[in-house]
């Protein structure tokens, strides 16, 4: 009877695991969408402060966007990146 091997099984869960990670995305697109939205209003509010609340916006969506980026890095490394052999 023939079975899925170890190095198979790991490929798998390394295939799940990198479509896990990619779920890390969905948290900044909503935090900047919100951030945008927020931050338009603040101009529309005050469009003497446009550069301002430009710039913090764009900062904290910089920083937001790390998470994703994160989670794109270890959905890569899990892809790519062949553990316990060839």
């Amino acid at each position: 009877m023939n079975g899925i091997s170890g190095q198979d099984f790991i490929f798998g869960c390394s295939a799940i695991g990198a479509g896990l990670a990619m779920i890390a995305g969905i948290g900044p697109g909503v935090g900047q969408g919100i951030a945008a939205g927020h931050g338009a209003s603040a101009v529309g509010r005050n469009p003497g402060a446009q550069s301002q609340i430009t710039s913090t916006m764009l900062l904290g969506q910089a920083v937001a966007e790390t998470t994703g980026l994160y989670g794109l890095v270890v959905a890569i490394i899990l892809m790519f990146v062949k553990p316990f052999g060839a």
